[in-house]
């Protein structure tokens, strides 16, 4: 509204002035004459600028019809496309100024007037490989997806636009959720320009997604092939790939082929450690416990797990405690000083009921560095060395809202997972959960917790004499059944420090 008003005022503005002027012109004394030969012509003020106007469209039309001339010439000389060219050369002056146009309006974010530039310049261009794709993002950009996706149909038609017709549409399936076709349309894009990294990534998650992990090993092939990988990480996520055969084919009862994808995962990426376990149990099936044994103590060495030495403890399931304590002993010499050795040797230690060298195994792991496991296995500790019942109870309770340690958690929205997955259930990454400590580790409880080691005791403070290094895995013989490592044998229930809070609340 305001700007239509200020065009009018600039009109009459204009016309008020163009009317002074000519007043003036009128009133002014003098003039022009001119001679040509004998004869001679007298203009006024007024009649002197009205005839340099008219000059100057004469020149203006001279000029055009000395070109049209030339290239009617051209033309007798035997150029067929000369007089057409020649008509052509304004309208396309005029085209590549409205795309021109249109591609700073698309720029600058205006859909709709990106919209209107592109329709000018497909009427004097009839370039659709050009005005098209401008008509298309502007829709996109103008929130008419439907128009887009008619646009984008149109550049299927032309072998120099069909990428990006197929492109856009994938684009748009995605954002619409229909993921099945998102899939179909970045196999096509993928099969026209292979080289394509957005291409080759849109793809690779869509068939993560769909489970389609044969199709994923050959797109993660062509990244390697056409340099957009890196190769420690195309083996580190061709590995993921096939332990997730792996685990499919193991669903699916067929036992070999599971064993064999398992064992050549471990062998893509050995420090991976899903691949370590299931391939360990591989070979366990196949009777050859030294190559079990070999592909778990290079996996822990790398990076100590409760599955490894779940696994490990697989080898042989018929031992005795004592027997198991001197057969971990090769596993745990390798990293003696992990919190995950440590733990590991005082719930063996706790199989074998030998408290002193659990408490020794475990050392100040549930003071410097609390989680719910190794004060779970103190509280197992101070109960089998026959401590009173509320330091058994106040290790519990430290246990309610201590940190559940490392986790599966995904790097990208932190979220996290009771099992590792190649694909996050939240955010729907590939190979992004890594074994760590959340950022936010501790379970969040009401302020009366603070008042429950009054109530309930405190931890006892380990006595001065003991030893804090880790126990000699030969040092217990006893012939107690076995248990499984990972968790604390015969821990106290950490469901029963909840049931102390509720008591202990009533009460208060």
């Amino acid at each position: 509204m305001l700007w239509s008003l200020i065009k009018v005022i600039l009109f009459v503005a204009l016309i008020a002035a163009a009317a002074w002027g000519a007043g003036y012109l009128l009133e002014t004394d003098g003039g022009i004459r001119v001679a040509v030969a004998n004869t001679e012509f007298n203009l006024g003020p007024l009649q002197a600028v009205i005839a340099v106007l008219v000059l100057l469209v004469a020149v203006w039309l001279l000029l055009k019809i000395a070109g049209l001339l030339v290239a009617v010439l051209r033309f007798l000389n035997g150029d067929e496309t000369a007089i057409s060219r020649h008509f052509a050369r304004n309208r396309e002056r005029k085209g590549f100024q409205a795309l021109a146009d249109g591609m700073m309006a698309l720029a600058s974010g205006e859909g709709r007037l990106a919209m209107t530039k592109a329709q000018k310049a497909e009427k004097y261009l009839h370039r659709p490989e050009l005005t098209n794709l401008i008509t298309a993002q502007a829709a996109e950009l103008a929130g008419d997806h439907t128009r887009a996706e008619e646009t984008y149909k149109r550049l299927l038609a032309d072998d120099r636009t069909r990428f990006v017709g197929v492109r856009g549409i994938m684009k748009q399936k995605l954002a619409e959720g229909d993921t099945d076709t998102a899939l179909k349309l970045a196999e096509k894009a993928f099969a026209l320009k292979p080289r394509h990294e957005e291409t080759q990534d849109i793809l690779l998650r869509l068939q993560a997604e769909h489970g389609d992990w044969a199709g994923a090993r050959h797109t993660l092939g062509a990244k390697l092939k056409h340099g957009t990988m890196p190769r420690d990480v195309y083996r580190r996520r061709d590995a993921v790939l096939a332990l997730t055969e792996a685990s499919e084919v193991l669903d699916e009862d067929a036992s070999i082929e599971a064993r064999e994808a398992a064992i050549e995962a471990n062998r893509l990426s050995p420090d991976l450690i899903p691949a370590a376990a299931m391939a360990a149990r591989g070979y366990i099936d196949r009777n050859k416990p030294r190559y079990a044994a070999r592909v778990l103590k290079k996996a822990w060495e790398v990076q100590p797990h409760p599955d490894l030495a779940a696994a490990f403890a697989e080898i042989a399931p018929e031992e005795t405690p004592a027997e198991r304590l001197k057969r971990f002993g090769t596993l745990t010499r390798l990293k003696p000083d992990h919190p995950e050795t440590r733990m590991l040797m005082a719930e063996l230690n706790l199989a074998a009921e030998d408290f002193p060298a659990a408490r020794r195994a475990l050392g100040d792991l549930a003071q410097a560095d609390p989680t719910a496991r190794s004060l779970a296995i103190m509280a197992a500790i101070e109960r089998g060395e026959g401590a009173d019942e509320s330091v058994v109870r106040a290790y519990l309770t430290r246990a309610l809202t201590a940190s559940r340690g490392p986790q599966w958690v995904c790097d990208n929205c932190q979220s996290i997972h009771s099992h590792w997955a190649p694909v996050c259930s939240n955010c729907s990454g590939f190979d992004t959960l890594s074994w760590r400590v959340p950022a936010e580790g501790e379970v969040a409880m009401p302020g009366s917790t603070g008042m429950l080691p009054l109530i309930v005791g405190s931890p006892r403070e380990p006595a001065a004499d003991l030893p804090v290094p880790a126990a000699d895995p030969l040092a217990a013989d006893t012939d107690s059944p076995p248990e499984e490592p990972g968790t604390p044998p015969s821990p106290p229930d950490v469901a029963e420090a909840e049931i102390v809070e509720e008591n202990s609340a009533t009460k208060a």
